[in-house]
C-alpha cells in the first residue's frame, strides 16, 4: 500500500503546483554543471566513473565523478541544496521542514568528505556557480598531485608514451 504525500505528517504540503513540479524537476545525478565539467574531463583525455557509489568502513558514497585508480572523488554541488555561503538561501516558507533538511545535507557532505579521506581519497567540491575552467582546473590539481605521490609503472610499449592507470 502506498501512502499519498499529504498522508505523510512531517511532509509539506506544497506552496503551489508549479513549485511542486519545479521540485520534482531537481535532478539527483547529470545535473548541468555537472554533465559540462564531465564533457571539459573527458575532452581534455580524463576517463572516469559517474556517480559510483563507493562502500567505505562505515558509509556509503557517491561522488558525481570518481577516479577509481588516483583514489579522486569529485563532488558538484548545487547552491541551494548544500548551502553555499556565497549564494545558498534558506526558504521563507515551510522552514520548518527545510531548515533541518538542508543541515543534514551538509552534514552528509561532510562525513562523506571524512570517510574518503579516511579510506585514503582525495575530495574535490565544486559549487554550481564557479566556471567550467576553474572546476577543471581543480580536478586537474588533484589528480595530478595523486599522481605524483605514485610512481608510474614501467612501461614496455616506449618511453614516449604515458602511463594507463585504468580510468
Amino acid at each position: 500500500m502506498r501512502l499519498a504525500l499529504s498522508a505523510v505528517a512531517d511532509y509539506p504540503l506544497p506552496l503551489s503546483p508549479g513549485r511542486s513540479a519545479n521540485m520534482r524537476a531537481n535532478r539527483r545525478s547529470d545535473t548541468k554543471p555537472e554533465l559540462a565539467l564531465r564533457r571539459a574531463l573527458h575532452k581534455r583525455g580524463y576517463r572516469y566513473r559517474k556517480d559510483y557509489r563507493l562502500d567505505l568502513t562505515g558509509a556509503r558514497v557517491r561522488p558525481d565523478i570518481a577516479f577509481t585508480a588516483r583514489r579522486v572523488a569529485v563532488f558538484v554541488d548545487g547552491c541551494f541544496w548544500h548551502c553555499c555561503p556565497q549564494h545558498g538561501t534558506q526558504p521563507a516558507n515551510n522552514t520548518w521542514y527545510w531548515e533541518p533538511k538542508l543541515a543534514r545535507n551538509v552534514a552528509r557532505d561532510r562525513a562523506a568528505d571524512a570517510a574518503l579521506g579516511a579510506a585514503g581519497w582525495r575530495v574535490v567540491r565544486i559549487w554550481e556557480h564557479e566556471s567550467l575552467e576553474a572546476a577543471v582546473a581543480a580536478v586537474v590539481i588533484a589528480l595530478e598531485a595523486e599522481s605524483g605521490r605514485r610512481p608510474a609503472p614501467p612501461s614496455d610499449k616506449g618511453a614516449d608514451r604515458g602511463s594507463h592507470d585504468g580510468e
